[in-house]
């Protein structure tokens, strides 16, 4: 069950919510551009936490489930999974990334190169609106074309030095694809690439309501979300390892 969470964190599209302090005036230009198309800086600003919900497939397992996603400004994240009647746990306190053992029901700490793809993907919001606050940087490396279409792709990479790919729609300046690498459940670096549509607008921000995620060109998860809300006042407690 541990290559479920490893792929579910990283599906989290708030991925593509990064931006640089230090960028080429064409990153600059493209990401001032992201920010619009993903609501404006000040619909985003007045956002304190989110809640998503929807149904997760998990393809290669042959598995289908519900999974409910928590984030809290600036840095805490926690995603439930209800399959085969267990809910799995998995959390990011703003110190701790844990998991809860659906075999023990204990809450145990999650290991280290698993924990640092998590650290990075609770980045939210305010790290979109002021990277220079966590150590982002962005670099525009030019147009790609994926089916007979040009994109803009854009290069981050984070305070530790992992980096992750976006491709940007020239059109809409939203996300079609972003590509890293994650962790899977041997410890072994995988290349994931994320294809996100279906994009709605939720109390003025920009939500991709359709996830697909492949791993080593395998297609691996869809996410369906059905539900978003925001500013509901999460409690810290509802992340905390301890609690």
């Amino acid at each position: 069950m541990k290559k479920i969470f490893s792929a579910c964190i990283l599906s989290l599209f708030l991925l593509s919510l990064m931006t640089s302090p230090g960028h080429s005036q064409e990153a600059s230009d493209i990401l001032k551009k992201m920010v619009e198309a993903q609501g404006g800086k000040k619909a985003l600003e007045n956002i304190k936490d989110m809640t998503s919900s929807g149904n997760i497939e998990l393809i290669q397992m042959g598995m289908t489930g519900s999974m409910t996603m928590y984030k809290k400004e600036p840095d805490k994240v926690r995603m439930d999974i209800e399959v085969m009647g267990m809910i799995i746990t998995q959390a990011y306190d703003g110190e701790t990334a844990w998991w809860v053992n659906p075999q023990t029901g204990s809450r145990e700490e999650i290991p280290e190169r698993q924990a640092e793809d998590m650290k990075r993907t609770a980045l939210g919001i305010d790290a979109f609106l002021y990277p220079e606050k966590y150590g982002l940087a962005f670099a525009y490396k030019g147009k790609e074309k994926i089916e007979e279409k040009d994109y803009l792709v854009l290069e981050q990479t984070f305070s530790d030095g992992h980096k992750a790919t976006l491709y940007i729609d020239p059109k809409t300046y939203l996300t079609y694809k972003s590509k890293s690498t994650t962790v899977n459940q041997m410890g072994v670096e995988i290349e994931q690439e994320t294809f996100e549509s279906d994009f709605k607008k939720v109390n003025g921000m920009t939500i991709p309501y359709s996830i697909i995620i492949f791993q080593d060109d395998e297609e691996f998860m869809k996410l369906t979300l059905t539900e978003v809300t925001f500013n509901s006042g999460l409690e810290d407690s509802l992340f905390k390892m301890s609690e």
